[in-house]
């Protein structure tokens, strides 16, 4: 999928998934409205809402980038996805995140070669705050070891359309487990010097020269945290992200200092992650029970 002026390539890698989804479904480029209607119509009730509208925004982007006219904005795809989302109700899915303290009981069972990629991978999301697509898009060039930990430079993220990039600071832990620590281990277990930083590992202890895709890093969450008795389902690749604001926020850190390790633009953005947890914070029954 090309991208074009103001489309980053991350961006790209990310709506490639929808846009592969609509082709499957038998879905063309260019696509007529008529034809985005139906689609929709197909997995209304099926995919949730925010997903459908995910998919046209990749359908939306792909029409863009080839100069064509794009029909995702005709007023009958638009009344579709209305109608859909007025019938189909749905709450936006806030997955749960993954805490300090799970995230320790994960890395204390972990061995083995794809136990060090996982470990590295696991500490480096939580503690960088970064989004799926911004780990497995790091390579070995964005790495910059100081003697305070490590500098992390992301070239692109997905609220930086203008792919100016950003620098994020993730110092030496205090106790035994560090991100920064885990992830100089996997490049020296790997033997990776150049290219992606996290890749795939094979039942043999062999590591691919290709880097991972952004659902491998939900797998990888997945299977740890069941390791640990916790459901699966509940968690995804983003619980690193919501993981770190959350932890964060319990132990007092300010909301600018949050923000500056996530990246979010606005105190509302990130709000949403840590308004649960205020809930407990000076609570009325606290003082009562």
């Amino acid at each position: 999928m090309a991208c074009g002026r103001g489309t980053s390539v991350l961006d790209g890698v990310a709506y490639s998934y929808d846009l592969q989804h609509f082709l499957e479904w038998g879905g063309k480029v260019p696509a007529t409205p008529e034809m985005l209607a139906q689609y929709l119509a197909a997995y209304a009730g099926i995919l949730a809402n925010s997903t459908l509208a995910r998919r046209l925004v990749a359908i939306n982007l792909e029409h863009r980038v080839r100069g064509l006219k794009t029909p995702t904005e005709h007023p009958l795809v638009t009344a579709t996805l209305k109608g859909i989302r007025r019938t189909f109700r749905q709450p936006q899915r806030r997955v749960a995140p993954l805490l300090k303290e799970q995230l320790l009981a994960i890395i204390g069972r972990l061995t083995g070669v794809s136990a060090a990629r996982d470990e590295a991978l696991l500490l480096v999301g939580f503690a960088g705050a970064f989004r799926r697509s911004e780990l497995v898009a790091l390579e070995v060039a964005d790495l910059r070891f100081t003697p305070e930990g490590m500098l992390i430079h992301v070239r692109h993220s997905k609220t930086d359309q203008e792919g100016e990039g950003r620098t994020v600071a993730i110092p030496f832990a205090k106790g035994s487990v560090c991100a920064v620590r885990a992830l100089h281990r996997w490049l020296e277990v790997g033997g990776i010097t150049t290219g992606k930083v996290f890749r795939g590992v094979d039942r043999h202890g062999n590591v691919a020269a290709q880097g991972l895709d952004p659902h491998s890093v939900a797998r990888i969450v997945k299977i740890r945290v069941a390791e640990i008795g916790l459901h699966p389902g509940l968690f995804s690749g983003h619980s690193l992200r919501a993981g770190l604001v959350t932890s964060a926020a319990k132990a007092g850190v300010s909301a600018w200092k949050i923000r500056q390790q996530t990246g979010h633009k606005t105190v509302a953005m990130l709000d949403r992650y840590i308004r649960d947890e205020r809930l407990f914070a000076g609570n009325a029954v606290g003082g009562l029970l």
